[in-house]
């Protein structure tokens, strides 16, 4: 019964490693995208609509 328990943790870490891994790549192939864009365009950033003062700023990582 112990050996059942460890087994099951250790599938639910790595299932939640897994899934932390996932969350990152998505993320820095976002911001990957985005810059290969910007640079494709010669820009130097993205303008992002700020909903509270309605004004334009860079849009942060």
């Amino acid at each position: 019964m112990p050996q059942l328990i460890f087994f099951a943790l250790v599938g639910i870490v790595a299932y939640w490693g897994y899934r932390t891994f996932v969350r990152e790549a998505e993320r820095v192939t976002a911001r990957v995208r985005r810059a290969e864009a910007q640079a494709r365009n010669g820009t130097h950033g993205t303008l992002v609509k700020d909903p509270k003062t309605g004004e334009y700023r860079l849009a942060r990582d």
